[in-house]
């Protein structure tokens, strides 16, 4: 019961009983008891109304005040009631409630601020729980993950999530705790993951951040393979330039019978153009090096996709022959258009066709496939395919399966298709069919 309810109650019940008391008096003709019970009577009430203003109502503000706090109604205010202890109270408790709002409001400020930034941020944002479950997706996660419906991912665990065809959960689902992992993706992406924890009201909630670092990647990566291979090209042309020259004056000197190698067989003479063949091979082994250096910007013109495909299956026939291998073309019949440089992306095409018909050795199909909503190129091959620890290398500088291959295929490749502003990617799946997929 409320101490006002309390208070007045017991006001009642004493003035009752005063009233009482004075009637019995007067009744009994008492009357110096009944003029002294009407004194103490007024006493009471004036006595009752000095404690009320003193005590009560400064206790019934406070508890008002208990119950703003209660709702967390951090907008209104307590009134000065007239008493000095009981005001000091209430202006204790109005001025802790002004830095209640202004804390709320900064609050909610900083989260706000903290949601868009987070919503705008490059960095993709997971956020989960308290079970583990996911709480938000920020817009880059969204678009790394290929995710249109973001409600349908929230409330689920990473591990539910297994059976959707997305390489990015798979690799988050492989983060050890508290940790950050490097990964190149089959479609020469390459992306950060790291795993990390923050506290919200004492409790603590994972997180995941996906950073996009392809473009830095690649900045690193040619400007490294470019010193290098300038360097080589530089020491290989001149050494080879100084031989060759020698080389070549030497055998012109045996062949015009000179007396100092008159002396000198065919034997001799044959090896001697076999070292020149041989540092002219060295030559145009560190030409191909360069060539990837100096990869020229696309001159683009609307180009048939169908008929760019059939040309190049036609240059490379004579390696499908030679092998035993099927090429089965299934070309749109809407004809699609792109906007590429036929030339360039040409070459790229033949490196691909060449990959495919390598990994089959002899005997096997390569399946061939264009579409036009949207415009796409596939180019599928049965041959020996790429396992998951090849996959991560794959458009990696100098990375090759071949015995005898330099690691330059892929790079070149990958430079035409990105000079072209083209989505790709290299991979075997399940069925073990080999797949290089194109958008434009």
């Amino acid at each position: 019961m409320k101490i006002n309810i309390l208070f007045r109650l017991i006001s009642i019940l004493l003035i009752a009983a005063l009233v009482a008391i004075s009637v019995i008096a007067f009744r009994s003709e008492q009357y110096m008891i009944f003029w002294a019970v009407e004194a103490l009577a007024i006493a009471a009430i004036a006595y009752m109304l000095y404690f009320h203003r003193r005590v009560i109502k400064p206790l019934q503000v406070i508890g008002d005040g208990m119950d703003l706090l209660r709702e967390q109604d951090f907008n209104s205010r307590l009134r000065i009631v007239g008493q000095s202890e009981a005001d000091r109270i209430v202006a204790i408790f109005n001025r802790m409630m002004e830095q209640l709002k202004e804390e709320r409001l900064q609050v909610r400020e900083t989260n706000n601020f903290l949601d868009l930034l987070i919503d705008a941020s490059p960095l993709g944002v997971i956020i989960l729980d308290l079970e583990e479950r996911i709480f938000s997706v920020n817009h880059a996660a969204c678009s790394f993950m290929a995710i249109k419906n973001v409600e349908s991912f929230k409330g689920k665990k990473l591990s539910e999530l297994s059976e959707i065809d997305n390489t990015l959960i798979t690799c988050l689902l492989h983060i050890e705790p508290y940790q950050s992992q490097i990964v190149r993706l089959n479609n020469a992406t390459v992306y950060k993951f790291t795993h990390s924890r923050f506290v919200d009201r004492g409790h603590s909630h994972s997180f995941y951040l996906l950073e996009l670092l392809t473009e830095e990647v690649f900045k690193a990566e040619k400007k490294a393979y470019e010193k290098v291979i300038r360097m080589l090209a530089h020491e290989v042309n001149n050494t080879t330039a100084g031989v060759i020259a020698t080389l070549d004056a030497i055998k012109l000197d045996a062949e015009a019978g000179n007396s100092d190698f008159a002396g000198m067989d065919a034997d001799a003479t044959d090896v001697l153009q076999t070292v020149i063949e041989r540092c002219y091979g060295l030559n145009r082994f560190i030409a191909n090096y360069a060539d990837v250096v100096r990869i020229p910007e696309p001159q683009r013109t609307s180009c048939s996709l169908n008929e760019l495909v059939s040309s190049c299956v036609r240059f490379l026939r004579h390696t499908f022959g030679d092998k035993q291998i099927s090429v089965v073309q299934e070309l749109n019949p809407d004809n699609p258009v792109v906007l590429i440089d036929s030339a360039l992306f040409e070459q790229a095409l033949v490196n691909i066709l060449k990959n495919a018909v390598e990994s089959i050795e002899h005997q096997g199909n390569i399946h061939i496939r264009t579409t036009s909503s949207p415009v796409a190129l596939e180019i599928a091959d049965n041959g020996k395919g790429i396992d998951s620890d090849t996959e991560s290398k794959l458009f990696t500088p100098f990375f090759s399966t071949k015995p005898n291959g330099q690691g330059l295929g892929l790079i070149f490749i990958r430079e035409v298709l990105q000079k072209h502003d083209c989505i790709f990617s290299l991979k075997t799946g399940t069925d073990g069919i080999t797949r290089f997929m194109i958008g434009f």
